[in-house]
């Protein structure tokens, strides 16, 4: 008897082992599939802080280097167990790539950075003949420029650094900050100079 009972003692063993070895298979993908959400909402997020980021750099008038995405893909090996022969002749074909483009790469860089935030937002208040909001900028401006990231704090940023430039004239009514081209008010003011002296005529 004992010997018929062993192999069915052995083999409740095996399924015991087996069915909490899959128990833990399966924990453990689910662990990972919630760390992969999570590191994709914090990829998500670090990726639209760029885009802001580069809008204010945009609104501050800073050109963006041509050696920006060699820089940024150095960034983006920090461990050096990463970093094989391959890697490295890659990175010099790429850096001899942007010293060969040169003006060509500065062209491409400097198209994509007209128009700047600057001067859209100077023109779009150039046209108003009534002070505007930030809010209200950014708001027009993503209606026409729809294939820009426009953020409200960014136009507003850039509004008080055309305020400190003098183009951009800042008033408040109430709790509300309303802003004028400093171009549009002397328009304004310029046709009442003109037309005082013809009664005298």
């Amino acid at each position: 008897m004992p010997e018929s009972t062993a192999p069915t003692e052995l083999t409740s063993q095996y399924i015991s082992q087996v069915t909490s070895d899959l128990d833990r298979n399966v924990k453990e993908q689910e662990r990972l599939k919630e760390e992969l959400a999570v590191l994709q909402g914090q990829l998500a997020t670090l990726q639209q802080d760029h885009t802001v980021l580069v809008s204010v750099r945009e609104a501050l008038g800073v050109p963006a280097s041509p050696s920006e995405p060699a820089v940024a893909e150095g960034a983006a090996v920090p461990s050096p167990r990463k970093t094989t022969a391959h890697s490295t002749t890659t990175g010099r074909q790429t850096r001899k790539k942007a010293a060969t483009r040169g003006p060509q790469g500065r062209e491409t860089s400097a198209k994509s950075a007209q128009p700047t935030l600057i001067d859209l937002i100077h023109q779009h208040l150039t046209e108003q003949k009534e002070p505007r909001s930030a809010a209200e900028i950014a708001e027009a401006l993503r209606e026409t420029y729809t294939e820009r990231a426009i953020d409200t704090k960014v136009v507003r940023t850039t509004l008080e650094n055309l305020v400190a430039k003098s183009r951009v004239h800042r008033t408040k009514q109430g709790r509300s900050v309303l802003y004028t081209a400093t171009d549009a008010q002397e328009e304004t003011a310029s046709p009442q100079n003109e037309i005082e002296p013809e009664p005298s005529v």
